[in-house]
């Protein structure tokens, strides 16, 4: 057996799943032969929800692995190509020589517990004894678990630790989603594992924004409610920036005006990355205000944001670019918000070919979520329109030292 991390990834069509399975085997056996599987991934499309223990058990028979985790998508992710709309399965499989993995599920009441007291958190997912916690990897249903919360428990517990992820997609109600833990499927909660040990993961959340007019400090505000910007009606401050604004970015308004949160209310520059993207969710005309969809305080700041195809593909690639000056990752897995994708781009494989031109034929899977969960400036959160993109090597051979 190797010693060295090792990854090797498949995106079967097959509707049959018997044939799925063996098809994925063969292909991962061809890429890093046989032997046992650490750590496996697998995002079924939306189709298979309704077999999914079925599909479970089939991989678990041909692979064995010893950790799987999971769940379905509105679209799935591979490799080479984006899967929307069709039936397809993506799995990324590795062996983690030396790595420690400690798998959990949470149910809607102990994510509700440990939002309420942070600290018994590690005792709750059974990683008390995780000594160099590099990743936790999760995925939720958007029907019962509350991300806020939880994700502020994994801040609080596990300070400088990324979580990535994303919440499963594709069901119509509650009760529907499918989820993955080794040999069970969960239909409410989260599931997810913990990396511990010699292995580096490099997280990228591209929010594919960028930001246009002044910096703006809320000098009024009210829960979720930007009352005032710099002292002035929040609409006043936007109509500014739209008399502002070039004859090419009005057009991008079509796609609509977002408000960027500043992280670090203290520093003296800002620029991509250091803000939280949110969305406008209402206005209202008579005050000036607006809402977004996220609490706000007077005296951060804010800064207002554009966003579109080629934003979108220019922001993942620069943050891309520092990763590829270490070599290509021996794996990767990612989460792209299901309004990416053909919904974004005007052509397939968007995120995936942007990936491509830096990374040749890395092992990689993933799927189209209902909301991102990745890093920003040190803490965990739960995004919309992003692509979060974990990226692993053995340790020592890393973009990002804190990781």
């Amino acid at each position: 057996m190797t010693d060295t991390i090792q990854f090797a990834s498949s995106l079967s069509l097959e509707s049959d799943l018997k044939k799925a399975a063996l098809e994925v085997a063969d292909e991962i056996e061809r890429a890093i032969g046989k032997g046992p599987i650490d750590l496996m991934f697998v995002f079924p499309s939306r189709h298979h929800a309704g077999e999914a223990q079925k599909l479970l058990d089939r991989f678990r028979d041909v692979l064995s692995p010893r950790v799987l985790i999971g769940c379905t998508g509105e679209g799935v992710i591979g490799s080479c190509r984006e899967v929307e709309g069709d039936r397809a399965i993506a799995v990324v499989a590795a062996r983690l020589p030396g790595v420690q993995l400690h798998p959990f599920a949470l149910s809607p009441l102990e994510i509700h517990e440990v939002a309420e007291r942070p600290r018994m958190l590690p005792s709750v997912i059974a990683a008390g004894d995780i000594v160099e916690t590099r990743a936790f990897f999760m995925v939720a249903d958007p029907f019962s678990a509350h991300m806020d919360g939880l994700l502020g428990a994994f801040n609080t517990a596990f300070p400088g630790v990324p979580v990535i992820g994303g919440m499963a997609s594709g069901a119509r109600a509650p009760g529907e989603t499918a989820m993955f833990m080794n040999g069970h499927i969960c239909h409410e909660g989260v599931v997810g594992v913990a990396l511990d040990g010699p292995v580096s993961v490099d997280v990228i959340v591209s929010q594919g924004c960028r930001p246009v007019g002044p910096l703006l400090e809320v000098t009024e505000g009210d829960a979720n409610v930007i009352k005032q910007l710099g002292g002035k009606p929040a609409m006043t401050q936007i109509q500014e920036l739209i008399e502002e604004l070039s004859d090419d970015d009005k057009v991008l308004l079509s796609n609509g005006l977002f408000v960027g949160r500043a992280i670090e209310p203290s520093k003296e520059m800002y620029g991509r990355g250091d803000f939280l993207i949110r969305g406008m969710v209402g206005i209202d005309r008579k005050t000036g205000s607006i809402a977004i969809g996220d609490f706000v305080e007077a005296g951060e700041f804010v800064q207002f944001h554009l966003r579109d195809a080629d934003t979108a593909k220019e922001d993942l690639e620069m943050m891309l670019t520092p990763h590829s000056l270490f070599g290509a990752p021996s794996g990767a897995v990612l989460f792209s918000c299901n309004g990416r994708g053909t919904r974004l781009y005007d052509h397939p494989d968007g995120d995936i070919s942007a990936i491509n031109s830096f990374f040749d034929d890395l092992p990689m899977a993933g799927f189209f979520c209902a909301g991102e969960i990745g890093p920003i400036g040190g803490r965990n959160f739960l995004h919309g329109h992003t692509a979060s993109l974990a990226l692993i090597r053995p340790v020592g051979s890393t973009a990002s030292p804190e990781s």
